[in-house]
């Protein structure tokens, strides 16, 4: 039995949910998204909740029903709150700002990084040091988030590069006389 698949996903206030066949619809204040469910899955609404149960005892069915009912949370959220992943920049002379929809990076490189924003997620830098990626996707939020950390991951000597923010990063002693 899985725990997270039993339990019902409660739609808040502003969201509605609509089924056709396999596929859900999720619409609120601050978009609207969709999923379609595996064969193995039934999904079905039930007063103001969504409910997720599987069509049969299989290890694939059981597997399925949790993921389902998971991806299916996340888009209530991502529609009612949204995804806000935040990234912190550490090392002297390393910034960021926005020039228009492209985010332009300072990271040590003999010229500055230009990230295009994609289309669904809103970059926002709102200090020299502090890079805010928001949407309304999980997963998109999480990749724009980790492709940007890519351009200087933070190095374990001095700590210098783009960190997730309250990221620890381990820190390693240098060389020794």
């Amino acid at each position: 039995m899985s725990r997270i698949g039993k339990k019902p996903v409660a739609l808040p206030k502003g969201v509605t949910a609509e089924i056709k066949g396999q596929t859900i619809e999720v619409k609120g204040p601050k978009g609207t998204r969709s999923f379609t469910a595996t064969d193995d899955v039934t999904l079905a609404l039930e007063d103001g909740s969504v409910k997720v149960t599987p069509r049969g005892a299989s290890k694939r069915a059981r597997q399925q029903w949790g993921m389902t009912r998971s991806m299916v949370e996340n888009l209530t959220v991502g529609v009612s709150t949204g995804f806000k992943k935040e990234l912190e920049i550490q090392g002297v002379g390393y910034r960021a700002s926005m020039q228009g929809k492209t985010l332009k990076l300072a990271l040590g490189y003999s010229h500055d990084v230009n990230f295009e924003t994609p289309e669904g997620v809103t970059i926002t830098a709102p200090k020299q040091t502090e890079i805010v990626v928001e949407g309304i996707d999980q997963q998109l939020v999480g990749q724009v988030a980790a492709n940007i950390r890519e351009w200087r991951q933070p190095e374990p000597y001095k700590g210098k590069g783009i960190r997730y923010k309250g990221e620890v990063v381990f820190r390693k002693e240098g060389k020794k006389k």
